[in-house]
């Protein structure tokens, strides 16, 4: 039930296949075969298919600002128009261990098989390029197939193409790892800027807000003033240290995203991530340019930088256990070469019990990453793992437990080490 075939399709077999059951454990991943094998394995996937009418879909639109908008969409849509009888999960086809070889889905499992199901897929297949695939079972019992629908004369529905589904082995690199390289961390002023440039159609503000990157498009020579950023979940004490630190070295705070981007915030925070991510990757080389101008006059405090942008955006895109985020040392933790490095990068820490009690303390509103560290420990452990693993510069962890005034001396007291200033 799919309009019409997406290129991509053509080499789908040589697709693995992860349904994410279970956001905290691994997907269940399937292979797909064109011939059914001589020998038929009961699998773990065959169980699970059992449990009702099983579908998937997937983004097939090229244009990769049209595919994320349509993602989220489609994720909306089925939420709200599905029948009660289905479950819906996060589906990823892609090829194992290739960059940007990832095509996002959705499984769709309706437990009672309502015709209702069906019609609302085939009602968004019509009106968006999406490919769809329904799940049907062997006559002996033991396999399953993915047949894969067509609609070229945009009236009948075909299956186009039949795939025994196979076991696969588990690959090194979870799916959603090879969707981050310049989708949700940019690691070049350029491949950010030009992500908001094929936005400008769909979002006018893209425009304001690349005149204000337009100046950063050549990098500024920084002082000789030492450079130094506080980083940190919310709650540990950054605001107060970076206040403290500026006044204590009579020097400049500053802030990264920059408040000069604050009114088109809400805006850009409503869009998908490859959006999203864009705009406050942009918030980085804008405060770069700050930066610069400022370490020639004084010390510069900067509160949050890079770090952040990288440490958020994977912790968010990589599903499941801790154990899913890139390896050490992984070329996903590399500072862009292109963006101006700070001198030294203090990451402050508290327990989860203590940042908890602080922050509802404050009596703030929470953004959405703040009350998803709050919700789920999980992704806490991998936002704080993946700023530890951001080298070159490398974190100088700091426990923020103490009095803020034992937290400011143990902070200078490593500035001096480092400065002698």
């Amino acid at each position: 039930m799919a309009r019409r075939l997406g290129c991509h399709l053509n080499q789908w077999c040589s697709r693995m296949c992860a349904i994410e059951l279970d956001r905290r454990g691994d997907p269940v991943y399937f292979a797909l075969n064109p011939n059914p094998p001589s020998y038929s394995e009961r699998l773990g996937i065959h169980d699970f298919l059992d449990q009702g009418k099983g579908y998937s879909v997937h983004v097939s639109a090229g244009d990769r600002i049209q595919s994320a908008r349509l993602y989220c969409e489609l994720q909306n849509t089925l939420a709200t128009q599905l029948p009660r009888t289905c479950s819906v999960w996060a589906m990823h086809a892609f090829q194992p261990d290739v960059d940007n070889s990832v095509i996002k889905g959705f499984f769709i499992q309706d437990a009672q098989d309502l015709p209702h199901t069906g019609g609302v897929l085939q009602d968004l297949v019509q009106r968006h390029r999406l490919d769809l695939c329904s799940y049907v079972p062997g006559e002996d019992g033991t396999q399953w197939w993915q047949w894969i629908w067509s609609q070229p004369d945009d009236k009948t529905m075909r299956v186009v193409h039949k795939y025994c589904i196979v076991a696969a082995d588990i690959p090194e690199q979870h799916p959603s790892v090879l969707s981050i390289r310049n989708s949700v961390v940019f690691y070049s002023f350029e491949d950010a800027y030009t992500v908001l440039q094929e936005c400008i159609e769909v979002i006018p503000e893209s425009k304001e807000v690349l005149e204000l990157a337009d100046r950063c498009l050549h990098p500024k020579t920084r002082g000789d003033f030492p450079i130094i950023v506080i980083e940190g979940l919310d709650a540990t004490g950054k605001t107060t240290l970076t206040q403290s630190l500026r006044e204590a070295l009579e020097g400049v705070l500053l802030r990264s995203p920059p408040a000069c981007l604050s009114q088109w915030r809400a805006r850009f925070d409503a869009e998908p991530p490859l959006i999203r991510r864009a705009f406050y990757a942009l918030g980085n080389y804008i405060t770069a340019d700050q930066i610069a101008r400022e370490s020639m006059q004084a010390p510069v405090v900067v509160d949050r930088y890079w770090h952040s942008t990288a440490a958020y955006a994977i912790a968010t895109e990589v599903s499941g256990k801790l154990e899913n985020l890139p390896a050490p040392g992984s070329a996903e933790y590399r500072w862009p070469s292109d963006l101006l490095g700070p001198d030294l990068v203090v990451l402050l820490t508290v327990s989860p019990e203590e940042r908890l009690r602080r922050f509802r303390g404050r009596g703030d509103d929470k953004t959405r990453e703040e009350a998803e560290l709050e919700a789920n420990n999980l992704f806490r452990l991998k936002v704080e793992e993946t700023y530890r693993r951001i080298g070159d510069p490398v974190c100088t962890i700091v426990d923020a437990s103490p009095s803020r005034e034992e937290v400011l001396q143990e902070v200078l007291q490593l500035v001096q080490s480092k400065f002698h200033v």
